[in-house]
C-alpha cells in the first residue's frame, strides 16, 4: 500500500540523535556517495569494523566491509544485512557515506552487516548480481565464525544498490542468475528487503518500451553481442519476478527524485498489492536521490528502516 511520509512521519529522534552517542569524537558520515579513504574513523566504539573481507574467490578483487555489535555474550546469533551501494552499476563504493552510515546504524541495532563490493565491468551483467547473492551466501558459510542467525538475513541497497537487492530478494531460485562457486550449496534467499530509491524496470527507467542498444538509452552492464536485448531487460527487471512467496519489502523513494523518479516506487508498490506481498512504500516530500538514513530532516529514516528489519529479521521469543 503507499503511504506518504505525512502518514509515516516520526520525527527526528530515536537512532538519528544517537549515532555516535557512545563515542563523541565520531562523526556522522557525510551524506551520498563521498567515498571515506579510512572509513574507520567514522566507527562508534559500539561496532567492530572489518575491511576489505574476502569473499569471492582468489582471482577477484573485490571486497566486503564487515560492521559488527560489539560485545555479544558468547554464542550469540545475531541477524544479518548485506548491503549494496549504488553508482549506476557502473560506480559507487562499498565504503561510501551512505554505506557507512547504514552499516554502523544497524550494527548499533544489533545486526552483523556486510557492504559489498561487486564487478563493475560493462557487458558483465549478471556478474553484479551475483556478487551480491554470494555476501549472503558468505554469511551463512560463515554464520559461526560471525555469530549470524543465517535464517534472519536481510538487503539494502540504494539507486543500482536498490535495484540489485531487490534482484537478489526475488530471484532465490533463478537458476540462470544463480552463482555456480565459491558457496555451491549454500542458499541465498533473504528474509526482508529494503529498496533506497532503486529502479524497479528498467524500460520505465530508460523511457522506452523496447530495449535499446544505442545513444543515452543503453545500459552499459549488458553484453552488447547479446540478441534478444528486451528478453534481457524484462529478466533484469525486479517488478517482473515478484511472486506471492516474496519477502516483504519496504520501499524509500523521494518524491523529487529526477533519476529514479517516484513512477517506479508505485509501479513496485501495485505490484506487490496485486500479488499481496508485505510491504511499505514511502514516498518522502520534497525528498530528492541519493539521501541516506540520516540525511533526511523531515522524518526519522532510520528508525523506521531499523523497525521494518527488527520485525522481519528478529524472531520474538516463545511463550512458555
Amino acid at each position: 500500500m503507499l503511504k506518504t511520509a505525512f502518514v509515516l512521519a516520526f520525527g527526528v529522534s530515536g537512532f538519528a540523535n544517537s549515532y555516535g552517542a557512545d563515542k563523541p569524537d565520531a562523526k556522522p558520515p557525510e551524506p551520498g556517495l563521498v567515498v571515506h579513504a579510512d572509513p574507520s574513523a567514522m566507527i562508534p566504539n559500539g561496532v567492530e569494523f572489518r575491511r576489505d573481507v574476502a569473499f569471492l574467490p582468489p582471482d577477484r578483487a573485490e571486497k566486503l566491509d564487515l560492521y559488527l555489535p560489539k560485545n555479544r555474550p558468547a554464542g550469540t546469533r545475531s541477524p544479518a544485512i548485506v548491503i549494496i551501494h549504488g553508482g549506476a552499476w557502473k560506480g559507487g563504493n562499498k565504503s561510501a557515506g551512505r554505506e557507512i552510515d547504514s552499516g554502523t546504524t544497524f550494527a548499533l541495532a544489533g545486526y552483523v552487516c556486510a557492504s559489498v563490493e561487486y564487478d563493475k565491468v560493462p557487458g558483465n551483467w549478471p556478474r553484479n548480481l551475483l556478487d551480491c547473492k554470494n555476501a549472503v551466501r558468505f554469511l551463512r558459510a560463515h554464520a559461526g565464525e560471525l555469530g549470524v542467525d543465517g535464517a534472519h538475513i536481510g538487503v539494502i541497497g540504494g539507486s543500482a544498490g536498490g535495484h540489485l537487492a531487490l534482484m537478489v530478494a526475488f530471484t532465490p531460485h533463478v537458476a540462470e542468475l544463480e552463482p555456480s562457486a565459491p558457496y555451491p550449496a549454500v542458499p541465498d534467499h533473504v528474509s526482508a528487503c529494503v529498496n533506497m530509491y532503486g529502479p524497479a524496470d528498467l524500460f520505465l527507467q530508460q523511457g522506452v518500451k523496447e530495449a535499446v542498444r544505442e545513444g543515452d538509452k543503453k545500459l552499459e552492464m549488458f553484453d552488447p553481442k547479446v540478441t534478444d536485448l528486451s528478453a534481457l531487460w524484462r529478466l533484469a527487471s525486479p517488478v517482473h519476478h515478484v511472486c506471492k512467496d516474496s519477502p516483504p519489502v519496504l520501499i524509500l523513494q523521494g518524491a523529487k527524485d529526477v533519476i529514479v523518479k517516484p513512477e517506479q516506487a508505485t509501479l513496485l508498490d501495485a505490484k506487490l498489492s496485486e500479488l499481496r506481498v508485505e510491504h511499505q512504500t514511502v514516498l518522502i516530500p520534497e525528498t530528492p536521490h541519493t539521501f541516506t538514513l540520516h540525511s533526511v530532516k523531515t522524518m526519522d529514516i532510520a528508525t523506521l528502516t531499523v523497525a521494518f528489519f527488527d520485525k522481519h529479521l528478529k524472531p520474538k521469543a516463545k511463550k512458555p
